[in-house]
């Protein structure tokens, strides 16, 4: 008796992760202009806002590490890997000049497109150099 609800609660908490997913990936796809916003009926791009929603599935991929089903990790997986490649082609089209960003967004074409993030070791004379103003965390896309 205890395995039956064990199960449907497991079955329950996977369906929940998977809408958590693919409500994350919405708000990105909204901010990429691929799904109209609802107040004005166009896709607006907003580079900024859809790289933050992009990092938080990169981390809840990261954080869950071994801890997904096998259909949980697939789901994640290739969402975040349509989301990365559908950034790197907005982001493209904004630089060529094809694509608007939303108004009031403070996204630049060239400033938004992420840096390919390379783990290098740093003394700690360097890193206290640096200070807090430092960005500690950045995601890379390809591009």
């Amino acid at each position: 008796m205890a395995e039956v609800q064990t199960n449907t609660q497991s079955g329950e908490m996977s369906q929940r992760f998977i809408e958590f997913v693919m409500m994350q990936a919405q708000n990105a796809a909204l901010f990429l202009g691929q799904i109209p916003n609802p107040q004005t009926g166009k896709g607006e791009v907003n580079l900024e806002l859809a790289k933050m929603f992009i990092d938080q599935l990169g981390m809840i991929q990261e954080k869950t590490r071994g801890n997904l089903s096998n259909e949980e990790g697939a789901v994640l997986r290739n969402t975040l890997s349509n989301l990365q490649m559908a950034f790197v082609e907005v982001s493209k089209e904004m630089r060529e000049g094809r694509t608007e960003t939303a108004p009031g967004s403070t996204t630049a074409p060239e400033a938004e497109t992420p840096e390919p993030v390379a783990e290098q070791p740093q003394t700690p004379a360097a890193a206290e150099a640096e200070g807090e103003s430092r960005k500690k965390f950045t995601k890379s896309y390809g591009a």
